[in-house]
């Protein structure tokens, strides 16, 4: 365990808990604060974030915190000096609602009830959370430290520093160090903004960067000097000037993440000896807080602006930051052996500790990881110039704003797909997903807004209408009545190969691949738990030779997995960049490929799931006919050189069927709700089962596969939750304006009462979208089992008010051509 700090701490508690022995600790300062971020920061903890993964990390974090008696509850707020803030609050309170956070918003003077020294008439409104607290998170890893120790199960050694990792046949064997070398095949970089110079060491990388957040301690303030102990004031995030002020003892501590954003490389970090205080509370630069201390001085004046108050700690405080956010969890995809437990903040420290000893130890943490697996990046996405650019974007939206759907500015038009000129002739508004630039929809599709009118349920608020249009309800109806081709470049693919590769896709995935070669297998792919590690498409090409499709996010992650449970002598190579992917779909889609081909595409000749190599034009491609939009067609997989070509080819034989291009928001959420389909980080992850999902097939294959015995058993048992299709009855608000559902929001009973499942957790939405053809905005969520009956009656709650919702589907079945006679024409 390299790192000393909460996470390393808590790592080697949670594995000697587990059964772990013989583990060594080692740090190159001194304990109990060896000197990264832990022993200066805020430590604070605000439990309510938009993702559930982070919201369970913190609530597990909290409850070790609270055991080992080092948490005070101060309670919270977080207050909004402008309408939009107030909204943004509002959709906060569903969060709250969704994970069951207690929660409230309140006016200034209820503020003002609980911080008397705050000028009310600075703000609108706030947000009120009474479980926020402050921990002491350097006496918590210190007890951690000693129950392990206490276990016999680790050994401390401090002031040592690592020089080395020694990799040997791809697997980590040895940590070399300023005290002598360790033997271990097990090695975990938990030592926060020097994580990426250790991983470095053994050739891996872990994509985070040391960043700068600005902290002064001002006093002695009168006010505060009164009470005793560290906190007796609930804590004050002024979020629209993105600052915090919060009380320890008889002083005030003022943060910024409004400065600008001021990045380090690991390497350059002062070593203890060079650093006044310790190598990351670098030297304050007041230039870059002058802004925010005066508007921490318009929000509390008698505080602040007392002359007898001073500056008394100011300092750089150091950081991690990462590409998307996320903490950087899991064993590197470079080296064996070699884990991550980076990026993680003292709001999650221990949580983050018990899941990584999990997953070390069982193959699966309780909670799913998805979003914090090391695997999601991608090469490009791991340089240190990808890395900068994306955290430089989004440090100054720690308390920003954004939008569910916003997209990033930075570190764009690095994969493009063959295709892109053409679209981009098209209008394309692009997205960008695993650094793919995705058309979502076309402003060339403008004009069929006046063919369908209202159909397209255009939406009045700026916030249910920003990042989206009207244009992609158009161009799905447009597909369902004539034909869309749509570009899938960012399709994550690997072949299988080798002697014996059926039984090694066997052993991975649920769906029965033993079948003959041209056969196309849509399913889930299981943990040891039985619950989903993916949801994929495989392709059997030839006797010892598979193709895997996996979505672009999570692509890494997929190839991972099945590379970590196939047999050594098996081939998993990566085929992404091989192969660019059109689909081709709507009622019209075989009279255009019937036009560029001269293979026999009958129903009856080239049946759905089958997949064989045709001939369009001059090119050979591999036609796949599936859909995840509910309709006729294929998708052609091309060779990326040939790609542009293809697209022309397709565009020309169809202009007479008034073919047009569609965006992903076509694929991903209309086309995909209309039909029921899940996603994987939607509906789909480690916490849910195939019973749950509605995704149980009539039977279980004989060859085993990772989960087999924990789905057989919950086979046999009452699901605990079942998911749910729902259609929003009325959309009108209390102002007039119909508002429109974009996902995270919490479904209740008709007056508003938390529905809980028999996990435990409250009902939300999973997915949200329009459904043009049937004139509905569509929901999905997991539903307690008596209340997944069709036609019950329920609310959704959307930005603090109720809208009625009807169950429509309490298991897989599509609200739209239910029967599937579309996809089997």
């Amino acid at each position: 365990m390299i790192g000393a700090g909460i996470v390393g701490n808590s790592l080697v508690y949670h594995l000697a808990k587990l059964g772990w022995r013989d583990i060594v600790q080692i740090d190159k300062g001194p304990l109990p604060n060896p000197g990264g971020s832990t022993g200066h920061a805020s430590n604070f903890i605000f439990p309510v974030d938009h993702s559930r993964e982070m919201t369970d990390l913190t609530a597990d974090s909290m409850r070790q915190y609270k055991e080992l008696g080092v948490f005070t509850e101060s309670g919270g707020f977080e207050v909004a000096r402008t309408e939009e803030r107030m909204e943004e609050l509002r959709r906060r309170m569903s969060s709250a609602k969704a994970w069951g956070i207690e929660a409230s918003l309140v006016t200034p003077e209820e503020v003002v009830e609980k911080v008397p020294f705050l000028d009310p008439s600075v703000i609108i409104g706030a947000f009120w959370c009474p479980s926020v607290g402050v921990v002491d998170s350097l006496r918590a890893g210190t007890l951690m430290r000693e129950r392990a120790m206490e276990l016999g199960a680790l050994n401390v050694v401090s002031t040592v520093e690592v020089t080395g990792l020694d990799v040997e046949d791809g697997a980590i064997r040895r940590v070399r160090t300023t005290g002598g070398d360790i033997e271990a095949e097990t090695v975990v970089i938990a030592c926060g903004v020097w994580s990426p110079k250790l991983a470095a060491m053994a050739g891996a990388t872990i994509p985070l960067t040391p960043a700068v957040h600005q902290m002064i301690s001002v006093g002695p303030v009168s006010q505060l000097a009164e009470r005793p102990g560290e906190i007796s004031f609930p804590i004050v995030r002024d979020m629209d000037t993105f600052c915090y002020e919060r009380q320890h003892g008889s002083d005030m501590e003022v943060g910024s993440y409004a400065h600008r954003p001021i990045l380090h490389d690991a390497e350059e970090i002062p070593s203890i000896e060079q650093s006044k205080l310790s190598p990351t509370e670098l030297p304050f630069t007041s230039d870059d807080f002058d802004d925010q201390l005066e508007q921490a001085l318009e929000l509390m004046p008698e505080v602040l602006g007392n002359p007898d108050v001073e500056i008394r700690y100011a300092i750089n405080g150091l950081l991690s930051l990462t590409p998307d956010g996320f903490p950087i969890l899991g064993e590197t995809a470079e080296v064996k052996g070699l884990w991550s437990a980076a990026a993680v903040w003292i709001k999650e420290g221990p949580g983050v500790g018990r899941l990584v000893a999990e997953w070390m130890t069982h193959g699966n943490p309780e909670y799913d990881a998805h979003q914090s697996d090391i695997a999601r990046f991608y090469d490009s996405q791991r340089t240190r110039e990808h890395v900068k650019a994306r955290t430089s974007e989004a440090f100054n939206k720690t308390y920003g704003i954004v939008h569910p759907s916003e997209q990033w500015a930075s570190s764009r038009d690095v994969r493009r797909s063959p295709m892109y000129d053409q679209e981009q002739a098209l209008g394309a508004m692009f997205y960008e997903t695993a650094h793919w630039e995705r058309p979502f929809w076309y402003a060339a599709n403008e004009a069929l807004l006046g063919e369908y009118g209202d159909r397209v349920m255009p939406r009045e608020a700026e916030w249910d209408s920003r990042w989206w249009s009207p244009i992609i309800n158009a161009e799905h109806l447009a597909m369902r009545e004539r034909a869309a081709a749509v570009d899938l470049s960012a399709f994550s693919m690997f072949d299988v190969k080798g002697p014996g590769a059926k039984d090694g896709v066997q052993g991975v995935v649920v769906g029965q691949v033993d079948v003959e070669p041209g056969r196309v297998v849509y399913t889930p792919v299981l943990d040891q738990r039985g619950g989903f590690r993916s949801d994929l498409t495989v392709m059997r090409l030839g006797e010892d030779h598979y193709r895997v499709v996996t979505g672009g996010m999570t692509g890494n992650q997929d190839r991972k997995w099945f590379r970590d449970h196939m047999p050594a002598d098996l081939v998993v190579e990566d085929t992404t960049f091989a192969y660019t992917t059109i689909g081709l779909w709507g009622p019209r889609a075989r009279d255009i490929l019937g036009k560029l081909t001269d293979a026999d595409i009958s129903h009856e000749a080239f049946g759905f799931s089958r997949c064989r190599e045709i001939q369009i034009g001059n090119q050979t491609v591999l036609a796949s006919r599936i859909s995840y939009v509910g309709e006729l067609g294929w998708e052609l997989y091309v060779p990326m050189a040939e790609g542009s070509s293809a697209w022309d080819l397709v565009f020309e034989a169809g202009r007479e069927h008034d073919l047009i291009a569609a965006g992903i928001g076509v694929y991903g959420t209309t086309g995909r709700l209309e039909k029921g389909y899940r996603a994987h980080g939607a509906e789909l992850d480690t916490e849910r089962s195939i019973v749950e999902a509605g995704m149980m097939r009539p039977r279980v294959k004989e060859a085993d596969f990772i989960g087999r015995e924990a789905y057989v058993k919950q086979r046999g048992e009452d699901p605990l939750t079942v998911l749910c299709t729902l259609t929003v009855d009325d959309h009108t608000s209390s102002t007039g304006v119909r508002r429109y559902m974009l996902g995270g929001e919490p479904i209740v009973t008709s007056d508003g009462e938390p529905l809980v499942d028999g996990h435990g957790r409250r009902a939300y939405v999973t997915s949200a979208g329009s459904a043009p053809s049937l004139g509905k905005h569509i929901l999905m969520a997991y539903l307690p089992p008596d209340q997944a009956v069709v036609g019950n009656k329920l609310a959704v709650s959307y930005m603090e008010e109720l809208y009625p919702v009807t169950v429509g589907a309490a298991d897989a079945t599509s609200l739209f051509d239910p029967e599937n006679s579309r996809v089997r024409s």
